[in-house]
């Protein structure tokens, strides 16, 4: 039979499974128990939606056989099967839901990382195979399909026989060699502890012929072996166990059995709750961030479970989608096995569930960020902006809940802090939160727009994130306390500077009003700098649009060419000053060319485009001469 080949993606992550060194080629066994799992849970959903059907539990197991004699190493399931096409589908096309994004491949040195990566868990059986055969006989079908594999070079798919429906996955292990130890994988022992390890609550048995050496019936000092068949995995769930008895480790692997990460989780809440709706549930805070997080690719939701059955795979309704990263499963008595997702939208039991989840998470990550501050900084720098979006998503509908949990960068404390200790510290005299925007924390420390507000000592949060305006505008105040730009129209600090700049737009009148009529179209006034002490110029914004949401906003494929209402400001007690007076004066193209130049640097200093680069440039030669 002619022997198809990977797509090229495929067969090169796959050279990679073969060849790299791994720290842990145990988890290939993991995988494959995992899949023989779902592919009985597949028979069990079959049997909910499927009148005809009945499903005694007792008679579904995964099967464990050791043939050391011959280096094979067999997973056998009673599942559901795959037919011919299903086995060229799911098995000829690695990670076959995206594209392979190979960054740096000197990087991907664990099987963990890779694996998680790009979902191949069946794959992983390569690096401890030289030959892979699958036989497979789908429920209903009369027949039943071998496919093959060496790796690389391809696989076949040809008919076989099999007396009933399920998986057999037979590997064919490598020789060991110096470096590498596979002759492991045929001891009874070590097949034992991975599966204790990785695999002990899944829900169907998973059985082996285990040889015990037992004293001969009669003899004191004789020995035979015994061969008999044994469960292996414990087959409690571990959320229906006692807290008590339970481990960090424990969960740590419920997390990777469940693939719910290749992290580690950062945090776990374990909920058992009897009352008006009884329920059981685990729930992971993860360390670091899916690589999809933030694509239209992934799918919040919790794992829904009736009774330790399985309703669906991703239960979006039990999450809010600011806590969209948190990952675990929810088993509940109360619920219905053949609930639908239109139902559970309405559903009062799973209503009164999620509001308690969400209570829990909420609770957790409070304690995290009071008690474990660095831990509570690693997880914001992962997922803070997914909180953002949840305060400023509903229509800062959740306030409350996320307010206290976000943290920015103070120009005072150099390191991130939360709006109640921002206000903490506020000297009594003023009234205002003050923030700054920009592209980093670098950047908004060299605006001008700061200088008058740091100069009388005032912390000033700093917002580099595109939704971290949005937000603000969302939230309005914080205990009482409003929100106010650095680079607003009015700082609501009273100073003598704001007397004198008064005093200086009325003596100066003619002289903005000229620069102003220049600047037609582009400002909306030109005025004397309140906030100004070293720099000769900025721009600030009136009314609900601000430089930077324009930057964001023309960003976006709805811009409708939104703009903020841009004021020019001059320091009136800058030596650039004396050169627009002289030219207001004296020479009114060389006004104009000072000018175009002041408000040109103003742009660039907000990091927004010139609009003429050649004319820009053309000024600066003529200042030059």
């Amino acid at each position: 039979m002619a022997k198809k080949q990977f797509k090229a993606e495929s067969k090169r992550l796959l050279d990679l499974l073969v060849n790299s060194v791994y720290t842990q080629r145990e988890i290939f066994l993991r995988e494959l128990i995992s899949n023989a799992s779902d592919a009985i849970d597949k028979m069990y959903y079959k049997a909910l939606t499927d009148e005809s059907l009945s499903f005694d539990k007792g008679n579904f197991f995964i099967k464990v056989t050791i043939d050391k004699a011959n280096r094979i190493l067999t997973v056998s399931d009673t599942g559901i099967g795959m037919t011919r096409e299903e086995l060229d589908d799911n098995l000829g096309i690695i990670a076959k839901s995206g594209s392979m994004l190979f960054k740096n491949e000197n990087e991907l040195k664990d099987g963990h990382e890779i694996i998680g990566q790009f979902g191949v868990g069946f794959y992983s059986a390569f690096m401890v195979a030289d030959t892979v055969t699958v036989i497979s006989k789908a429920f209903g079908s009369d027949e039943a399909f071998m496919w093959e594999s060496k790796g690389v070079d391809g696989y076949t798919i040809k008919p076989s026989a099999k007396d009933s429906f399920g998986t057999d996955v037979i590997i064919k292990l490598k020789e060991s060699t110096e470096d590498e130890n596979f002759d492991e994988y045929l001891e009874q022992y070590r097949i034992r502890s991975i599966i204790k390890k990785y695999s002990d609550f899944i829900s169907y048995p998973i059985k082996m012929d285990i040889t015990e050496s037992r004293l001969k019936e009669g003899s004191e000092k004789d020995y035979e072996e015994h061969t008999e068949e044994q469960i292996v995995n414990s087959m409690v769930p571990i959320w229906r166990r006692n807290k008590n008895e339970l481990k960090q480790e424990d969960y740590e692997n419920f997390y990777a059995e469940k693939h719910y990460g290749f992290d580690k989780p950062l945090r776990h809440i374990h909920i058992s709750v009897e009352g008006a709706v009884s329920y059981n549930a685990i729930l992971f805070i993860p360390e670091n961030i899916p690589f999809d997080f933030y694509t239209k690719e992934y799918e919040k939701g919790l794992e829904l479970y009736s009774s330790g059955v399985m309703i669906m795979n991703k239960c979006a309704e039990l999450l809010p989608d600011y806590f969209s990263f948190v990952k675990g499963m929810v088993d509940s008595e109360d619920l219905s096995l053949n609930i639908s997702r239109e139902m559970l939208q309405h559903d009062r039991q799973l209503n009164l569930i999620a509001k308690n989840i969400k209570t829990k998470i909420k609770n957790e990550l409070d304690t995290l960020l009071k008690n474990e501050r660095e831990k509570y900084e690693g997880f914001y720098k992962s997922f803070g902006r997914q909180l953002k979006y949840g305060l400023y998503g509903e229509y800062g509908r959740n306030k409350e809940d996320l307010q206290d949990l976000l943290l920015f960068y103070s120009s005072t404390e150099k390191k991130m802090v939360t709006f109640a200790e921002y206000v903490s510290r506020m000297p009594e005299e003023q009234k205002y939160i003050y923030y700054a925007t920009g592209e980093s924390n670098e950047r908004i420390e060299k605006l001008p727009q700061t200088e008058l507000v740091a100069d009388k000592g005032y912390e000033i949060l700093y917002f580099t994130d595109d939704v971290d305006e949005f937000v603000i505008k969302m939230l309005h105040t914080y205990k009482e306390k409003e929100f106010k730009s650095v680079a607003g129209g009015d700082l609501g600090i009273e100073t003598e500077e704001k007397e004198s700049s008064d005093a200086d737009d009325e003596k100066q009148k003619a002289l903005f009003t000229k620069m102003k009529d220049f600047l037609t179209g582009k400002v909306s006034d030109v005025r004397a700098s309140k906030r100004l002490k070293k720099h000769p110029v900025c721009l600030s914004s009136e009314g609900e649009l601000s430089i930077e949401m324009e930057k964001i906003l023309k960003t976006l494929p709805t811009n409708q060419d939104v703009k903020a209402n841009k004021v020019l400001e001059i320091n009136t007690n800058h030596e650039v000053f004396s050169s627009l007076k002289e030219a207001a004066e004296n020479d009114p193209e060389k006004l104009k060319l000072y000018t175009d130049l002041l408000y040109n640097q103003a742009l660039l200093i907000e990091g927004l485009p010139v609009n003429d680069p050649v004319d820009f440039t053309n000024n600066i030669c003529k200042i030059m001469k």
